[in-house]
């Protein structure tokens, strides 16, 4: 299939009236979600998924998606009106946005938002359709030892993005999900693993119970330690550019949104690495000119939406999730029985040109609803957490036991969610954890292949160049902690000479 007939099967799955309604209902379902100080994308795409189940995989993927840059996109009004960023991606838009509110620019601040956005995902999904097909063609040459190097590379990749302080908890924590991705039945061998004896762990641990569990209702429990920390926001009249915004965001608007797309597409970068560095980038072209707070709202704004796009772009064309949230995606495709890699586009064209094409759609959507909405929109921040917590936890629950039927995976849940605000007070991120959970699973069948082929020997990974230039790129990333902290090491020595 031709990228052209392509396009025209994604415009004819994007624009059928089911999954039009189904991409209104995702950006609408993450933008409120996304607008609550500390429930991120992972949480709202986790509430979703019981929604999901009940359509087929095309709709379900395409309303995930929406959620997904709903969530971005809806993240950035706490961040500009309380300080609160209710998204990781939308830290970066604090910097500048929050000082704006305070100055009686709230409306500016969450306009110039809302157009950066838009823009940041129309660069991103025109760059998905260019990159993604051509990405496609050349995963057809990947083999078992390609897959598991790619897969290894995802996963130390964590090491390498993570916040300052944070490399060996991530690594911990990916490593808990890869222990937790063997409970259960060795498909190869037939052999029952870290079952303890009880039938309810034969098939393994569900995908939706860990997801749930260690991000919807692990945060519930959190915001209840946390206590009331309601804060008064700033009104809202109404979201306006000023007259000479457009052009003086326009360059900054570019810059970021390429940025952003690129750092997507690494494994494990993801958007909050991308507003972060967009930001960074964008003070370099600091003026005296009265627009620099515009500019580094937009800069952010533009980067974590591009990013949100460039994800997609190693899922669905490797089957490699490029940051936690897609992590998520993955299971939720794995669970309608759909691989995503290199012949997801020969085998499921409708759902992989439809995805894309309805990124376009959904940020049109977003845009339209968000500028009109917003000044009421705003109000949801107001809402307590004594009407959030008990519904997130009710719709957690209710969720799991739907899909299952099981009580043992409701007591089961209940001591994941508990064990995750554990992890999370001790300073330990989730997201690599339920990263190293989804591809256990894969990681292990493609090494076992790999291991057979090769008759035990690890040479060769090292036989195919496709193999060697990745086993390259794995060794640099693993040494990129390593030069950190070498040269913080150093700096006081320089200092006392």
């Amino acid at each position: 299939m031709g990228a052209w007939e392509g396009i025209a099967t994604g415009l004819a799955t994007a624009f059928n009236p089911a999954n039009l309604l189904w991409v209104v209902a995702g950006c609408l379902a993450g933008t409120f979600i996304g607008m609550m100080p500390g429930l991120g994308p992972i949480t709202a795409i986790a509430l979703m998924i019981p929604v999901s189940y009940s359509l087929d995989p095309a709709a379900g993927l395409i309303m995930m998606a929406g959620v997904y840059y709903g969530a971005v996109f809806g993240g950035s009004t706490s961040s500009i009106l309380i300080n609160a960023p209710g998204v990781a991606s939308t830290v970066a838009t604090s910097f500048d946005g929050y000082p704006m509110a305070r100055r009686g620019q709230a409306g500016r601040a969450l306009a110039l938002a809302a157009h950066a956005s838009f823009a940041g995902g129309t660069i991103g999904a025109v760059a998905l359709l260019v990159f993604a097909p051509a990405l496609a063609a050349l995963a057809k040459e990947f083999q078992s030892p390609e897959y598991a190097l790619m897969l290894v590379f995802a996963l130390s990749s964590i090491a390498a993005f993570a916040d300052r302080g944070q490399v060996l908890r991530s690594l911990a924590a990916a490593l808990v999900g890869l222990m937790l991705g063997t409970v259960g039945t060795d498909q190869s061998a037939g052999v029952q693993r870290f079952t303890f004896g009880r039938l309810d762990l034969t098939d393994g641990l569900s995908f939706v119970l860990v997801a749930m569990a260690t991000f919807a209702l692990a945060e519930a429990f959190r915001m209840v330690l946390a206590g009331n920390g309601d804060a008064p926001t700033p009104r809202v009249a109404h979201a306006r550019l000023h007259p000479g915004d457009p052009k003086a965001i326009a360059p900054t608007v570019a810059r970021s949104s390429v940025l952003g797309f690129l750092v997507g597409v690494l494994p494990g970068a993801g958007a909050t690495l991308a507003s972060f560095f967009s930001y960074e980038f964008q003070k370099r072209f600091r003026r005296r000119d009265g627009v620099d707070d515009a500019r580094g709202v937009a800069a952010p704004e533009a980067a974590n939406n591009a990013a949100c796009t460039g994800s997609f772009v190693p899922l669905l064309t490797l089957g490699i999730p490029g940051s936690g949230t897609t992590a998520v995606l993955l299971g939720v495709m794995l669970s309608y029985g759909v691989q995503p890699g290199p012949r997801l586009l020969e085998v499921e064209p409708a759902m992989f040109w439809g995805v894309i094409v309805s990124m376009y759609i959904g940020n049109l959507v977003l845009l339209a609803l968000n500028l009109p909405l917003i000044p009421h929109l705003s109000r949801i921040i107001h809402l307590r957490r004594r009407v959030l917590v008990p519904f997130v936890i009710a719709f957690s629950l209710l969720g799991v036991y739907l899909t299952s039927l099981n009580a043992f995976d409701i007591h089961l849940m209940l001591g994941f969610a508990l064990a995750g605000v554990v992890l999370r007070l001790a300073g330990f991120p989730l997201a690599p954890l339920l990263l190293g959970f989804i591809l256990s699973g894969m990681l292990e069948d493609n090494l076992r292949r790999t291991m057979l082929l090769a008759d035990g020997s690890l040479a060769f990974f090292l036989d195919r160049p496709v193999s060697l230039g990745l086993t390259a790129l794995c060794v640099l990333v693993w040494l990129a902690p390593l030069r950190r902290l070498t040269a913080k090491a150093r700096k006081p020595d320089r200092s006392t000479a």
